[in-house]
């Protein structure tokens, strides 16, 4: 491995910063912990004077240091157990080098901030920090660093006694570290899952190997009469043989073993012996059961996605055999389950759909705002309509050659070309003509949707594409809440369909076929707003003013269609403030001698003036210079404030 890797991943245990106030927090060394609900998470990261982040550079580089000196300890302490007489020598001062560093971390832990379980804070308050860990880990890292076999030289036993060998072996305690080690890294997005999780199998192997042959060789070295041990019945003088013959022979027999290959060469000569291998096989069982069953699911979690997707592979290709189905609609359906299988890794949707609604709508305003606003139809709209319109949007990929829309379906959803191209085509005399070609930032469908008629034309990628799906319930719904929108938006289809020849348009020589098309989607539109209630014309009114609206569309007079829709409609029904005087249109009646509204005159359509003054000048003009003094309303409540009259009110004129 080269100097320059290595230095990568150090940095990636050491370097990177932790920031509470954001929430960047590594998920490498970090305290698996959850927030309970409600909890404060934005608490400074300023800690108080000698008190230490657990997340600094500079202390992770201290724990990586202490991750390699505990895996030296996990090695050199059964080895010392079984096969070294304890003596001052060079070994003797690496043992007591590595416990001092050992020791500096249990003072250095008095001076580390912790995170709180509950609140899921830095606590940097000394005596927390001191009765916390005295309450836990203390008297383990003490007794684990503590020199026990220096101190049986100082009693004069030589490095021999094996109660002092024995207390040596709580230096295994320090494995606790490569342990959470192994689970921090496993939870680490920028470290191999499958790579990680074989190292940490084949790390407890070979340990648990280590391990059992010391012990193994350790009752051999003490039983009485040596030619009566496992390792003597094959070397008679194993004591006077080499350290390395003897440490080989160990682990020879370890393996053998824990493998239950068990050739016969060495094997338990007494009870001591046969007493260990009893309980090392039972523990055996259990350590080939964990190793099996973790490399058998990560292999079958490898795997799964590829059987799987030859499983849906084989059972489309039999469904498209058995049907006799065309060749071309066959490779559309395997090419649609191979772009499937390459995006499914990618879990886009699946993340989406996880997340709050909140979320969710932020990231797609974020992704797709851009995008939509640069659209021919969405020109002139309020950016409302369309965070609301991108909030329920939806992206998908498409293979080459695959219909996205046939010819004549029903209108269900318009769609904006994000990347790759597509084919407009139609069926003329018999075969499938290329009439046009959509390209980045086009959009198509929108003439069903929109026109509420089957699709034009049928639509063929011509490359991988993504596509943006808008479906025309989202579209619909967005259109009634904001009413001026809507009528922005057709009047956008209306132009692009009157100076830019759409290819439906082309299709057809039959003007009047291309009127009705125009007129579906604008009365189409002007229904639905009335089901919801959104224009509030009465009866007298609505047949004129949609009439002229009609036949302006008719003539293709887009200028008529904007002055005749401002004036028929008010605001949408969503708006808080009224709408202005001169804006309203109310229909003024004079009551007859008898009071009696059913009694009237014929009503007369006028412009609201500006004060109730001048409203009553204007009735009376219009009734041949009469002289009024009340004003009421159908339901015969006396009117006399302007505010209170609604666009398309009746209103009653008596003189008392």
């Amino acid at each position: 491995m080269s100097i320059s890797c290595t230095k990568n991943i150090f940095e990636r245990f050491c370097v990177e910063e932790y920031n509470i106030d954001t929430i960047k927090q590594s998920s490498f060394l970090s305290a698996d912990l959850l927030p309970s609900l409600g909890a404060r998470i934005n608490q400074s990261t300023k800690l108080r004077k000698h008190i230490i982040s657990p997340f600094n550079p500079k202390y992770r580089a201290w724990e990586m240091w202490l991750v390699f000196l505990v895996i030296y300890s996990a090695w050199i302490c059964p080895f010392e157990f079984a096969f070294i007489t304890y003596k001052k020598d060079a070994l003797f001062i690496i043992d007591n080098i590595v416990n001092g560093l050992f020791a500096i971390d249990i003072v250095l832990t008095f001076f580390v901030a912790y995170l709180d379980s509950h609140s899921y804070l830095l606590v940097d308050n000394p005596k927390k920090i001191t009765i916390r860990y005295l309450s836990t880990w203390f008297a383990f890292d003490v007794c684990s660093t503590a020199p026990f076999q220096p101190l049986s030289l100082l009693f004069n036993y030589n490095g021999n006694e094996l109660g002092f060998r024995i207390l040596s072996m709580l230096r295994l305690w320090r494995l606790r570290r490569v342990s959470s080690l192994f689970a921090r890294l496993e939870k680490d997005i920028r470290f191999n899952y499958f790579w990680i999780r074989c190292t940490k199998l084949i790390s407890v192997t070979l340990f648990a190997v280590h391990c059992a042959g010391c012990f193994n060789y350790l009752i051999a070295d003490r039983y009485p009469n040596p030619r009566k041990t496992w390792i003597g019945a094959v070397y008679p003088d194993f004591k006077e043989t080499s350290l390395w013959n003897r440490y080989v022979t160990a682990l020879y027999w370890s393996i053998t073993t824990l493998t239950t290959t068990g050739y016969g060469d060495l094997h338990p000569e007494n009870p001591r012996e046969m007493i260990f291998d009893i309980f090392f096989m039972m523990f055996n069982l259990g350590l080939t059961a964990y190793l099996i069953g973790n490399m058998t699911n990560l292999v079958v979690h490898w795997t799964s996605r590829t059987r799987s997707f030859r499983d849906t592979v084989r059972a489309a290709s039999e469904f498209a055999s058995r049907n006799q189905l065309p060749h071309d609609i066959q490779d559309q359906m395997l090419s649609h389950f191979c772009l499937k299988f390459k995006t499914e890794g990618l879990k886009q949707q699946e993340t989406l759909n996880n997340l709050p609604k909140a979320i969710r709508s932020s990231i797609a305003n974020y992704l797709f705002f851009p995008i939509v606003q640069n659209i021919y139809l969405f020109q002139g709209v309020s950016r409302d309509f369309l965070f609301q319109l991108v909030s329920d949007i939806d992206a998908e990929y498409f293979p080459p050659k695959e219909d996205i829309i046939l010819q004549n379906e029903a209108p269900t959803d318009l769609y904006i070309l994000v990347s790759g191209s597509v084919d407009f085509t139609a069926y003329v005399d018999g075969q499938d003509q290329i009439q046009g070609k959509a390209v980045v930032g086009d959009m198509f469908g929108e003439i069903g949707v929109l026109c509420y008629r089957p699709q034009p034309f049928t639509v063929k990628t011509t490359e991988l594409s993504q596509i943006l799906r808008i479906s025309r319930t989202s579209l619909m719904s967005a259109m009634h809440v904001h009413a001026e929108d809507g009528r922005v938006i057709m009047n956008n289809l209306f132009k692009k369909l009157r100076g830019q020849q759409s290819i439906a348009i082309e299709d057809t020589n039959n003007d009047q076929q291309n009127i009705n098309f125009q007129l579906m989607g604008w009365e189409e539109w002007m229904d639905s707003r009335k089901d919801a209630n959104c224009l509030d014309v009465t009866e007298s009114t609505s047949d004129s003013g949609e009439k002229a609206i009609m036949d302006a569309t008719h003539k293709g007079d887009t200028e008529t269609i904007k002055k005749l829709v401002k004036h028929q409609h008010c605001s949408s029904s969503i708006q808080t403030k009224p709408c202005r005087g001169h804006d309203k249109r109310v229909t003024i009646h004079m009551l007859s001698q008898e009071k009696d509204q059913s009694q009237c005159h014929n009503g007369k359509l006028i412009l609201l003036p500006k004060s109730i003054e001048e409203l009553v000048i204007l009735a009376g003009e219009k009734f041949g210079g009469c002289s009024f003094t009340k004003i009421t309303n159908a339901e015969n409540t006396e009117i006399d404030d302007l505010d209170v009259i609604r666009d398309g009110d009746h209103l009653f004129f008596s003189s008392n």
